[in-house]
């Protein structure tokens, strides 16, 4: 049974997603045991741990000294930990436009035309 549980493997950041979930739920700041048990508490503690700290560190989550432990909230949501994730990959590199142009030149239509709705609501934004 054993076996069974750990037959499934979770996706590359799939676990900081989960987390990110219990934070965003949670009605405050919470404990890294109490993510683990709204996570089901089928995931070590330690690696509730790890997960908080690489988010704490991408910062995706806050924490607080509470007593000799921490609370930790969300920074952000999915989107912004993406984000953060698209940004860490273009601050990279040395050729800005060309990733950039790289990046718009495999969009889909769809897509491209929601980055262009957006890329003019900042310009109608920053107008005023």
């Amino acid at each position: 049974m054993t076996d069974r549980r750990r037959a499934r493997r979770r996706g590359q950041g799939e676990l900081e997603v989960q987390v990110l979930s219990a934070l965003r739920e949670a009605d405050g700041p919470v404990t890294a045991g109490r993510v683990q048990e709204r996570l089901g508490g089928d995931l070590a503690y330690t690696t509730v741990i790890t997960i908080l700290t690489r988010l704490l560190a991408k910062g995706a989550v806050t924490r607080e000294r509470v007593g000799r432990s921490f609370a930790w909230t969300a920074a952000s949501d999915e989107a912004g930990l993406a984000a953060r994730k698209m940004r860490r990959v273009l601050d990279a590199e040395r050729d800005r436009g060309a990733v950039l142009a790289s990046f718009v030149s495999c969009l889909d239509p769809d897509d491209e035309r929601l980055l262009r709705d957006l890329l003019e609501q900042g310009e109608a934004g920053g107008d005023g």
